[in-house]
């Protein structure tokens, strides 16, 4: 069994990836998609949404991370593809799933779908291009506004060369609104000969149990799950084990807190590094009580110092006063 952790636009950048990942229990993550349209991107491009490419594609505790590439030009794609390879990303991985409609509007992400043609010709070049030792991945939705062509779609990225498949189980019409369709994970294995991950509305351990029923997947890919209940991988875990296990508490998740705040001042102006802070802290209020008294305090506050002061960074609060 794998446990990844999902690439999720504007959400998990690599802070969050190097925090989430010191928690433990998850076997390697996904970079944001890097958009690919007409040319070749330079270095900095992949650096800086990977910048973990510079220590051996690997975060602080040691978790591998794949580089996802987002477009629509097979050739385009698979020049920049060969290139992030260069730059050391061990796997690449196509993104047929984002629901943006500004992504899709420019025949990116989700919209593909409607493609099953185009999706075999980008996996295939795409393929033919890194080096083979390197593997070429893809996640997909069901479909764009209905599941009726998910199994065409799979084939097709399956028979192009992706070593496995990440199936969220909705279409890109119903976005995020529950529930996920597990049993169309089930249907897509049946129909393609590699490994299948399934990914979405898993939010507990409850959750994967009854995942795992329907879809009969072992591997499993987590999203706002996991960034909302930081152990949530450590706990499917243990359970599939059969070992008991103690979840985080609220104090227990003061320390990543507080390491996420203070390499979000590192990396961003203090005018976005309170609204990265804000926005984690709005996911975590759904799993602890905690998070909930804490976001209202922090909600309309943008000074840095007090921000630091209110999550006991007394350190941070003095250096943002000097």
């Amino acid at each position: 069994m794998q446990i990844a952790l999902a690439p999720m636009e504007g959400l998990v950048d690599n802070i969050l990836r190097d925090v989430l990942t010191r928690v433990g229990g998850i076997d390697w993550c996904v970079t944001e998609f890097i958009r690919v349209c007409d040319r070749l991107l330079p270095p900095a491009s992949f650096h800086k949404l990977a910048p973990e490419l510079r220590q051996g594609a690997l975060t602080a505790a040691g978790v591998p991370m794949r580089v996802q590439l987002l477009g629509s030009d097979p050739l385009c794609l698979a020049e920049n593809a060969a290139l992030a390879c260069e730059l050391g990303a061990p796997v690449i991985d196509l993104n047929f799933g984002c629901p943006a409609k500004t992504v899709n509007k420019s025949r990116g992400g989700a919209v593909l779908l409607k493609e099953p043609e185009l999706l075999h010709a980008i996996v295939h070049a795409v393929r033919r291009a890194v080096p083979a030792h390197i593997p070429v991945t893809a996640k997909m939705r069901l479909g764009f506004d209905s599941p009726a062509g998910a199994l065409d779609c799979a084939m097709a990225l399956a028979d192009g060369g992706s070593a496995h498949l990440v199936v969220h189980a909705r279409t890109k019409v119903e976005g995020y609104k529950p529930p996920a369709h597990w049993e169309w994970v089930a249907r897509v294995q049946d129909v393609v000969k590699v490994p299948v991950f399934a990914n979405g509305e898993i939010w507990t351990v409850d959750d994967w149990r009854r995942c795992r029923e329907v879809s009969g997947a072992e591997d499993i890919m987590l999203g706002r799950g996991l960034v909302s209940r930081p152990d949530l991988g450590l706990q499917i875990a243990a359970a599939r084990d059969g070992r008991d296990y103690q979840p985080l508490g609220w104090q227990d998740l003061q320390p990543l807190l507080r390491e996420f705040w203070r390499q979000a001042q590192a990396k961003l102006s203090p005018r976005y590094a309170p609204g990265r802070l804000k926005q984690w802290l709005a996911m975590l209020t759904r799993s602890y009580p905690e998070a909930v008294l804490l976001f209202a305090e922090l909600r309309r506050e943008d000074d840095c110092a007090r921000i630091s002061r209110l999550l006991g960074c007394e350190a941070v609060a003095e250096a943002c006063v000097a």
